[in-house]
């Protein structure tokens, strides 16, 4: 999985703000693609569109099989985003 190209796929949405890849554990693939993404201001966007935004411009195995919506994403001093910090919502942890 490369991160940073399914990230860049995000940041084309109008409606993305912030986006982070983060990998989700996955009981028999050992680990799944997913991402956290903060909207800009006055939008909205249901997280099951952007999944289907990415899954367009990527390969099939690529795109986000989980998408969830937060305020902000948790960054450090620098204002880099801290993927280790990002709370996964118990729906996407459990799926």
């Amino acid at each position: 999985m490369y991160p940073r190209e399914i990230e860049e796929v995000l940041y084309e949405h109008p409606a993305v703000r912030e986006a982070a890849v983060v990998g989700l554990p996955h009981a028999e693939l050992g680990e799944e693609v997913g991402a956290a993404v903060a909207l800009k201001a006055g939008t909205d966007v249901r997280p099951e569109d952007l999944r289907a935004f990415v899954k367009h411009q990527v390969a099939a195995y690529k795109y986000p099989r989980s998408v969830w919506i937060v305020g902000d994403l948790p960054k450090g001093p620098t204002g880099k985003i801290l993927k280790r910090e990002i709370k996964i919502p118990e729906q996407v942890s459990s799926s």
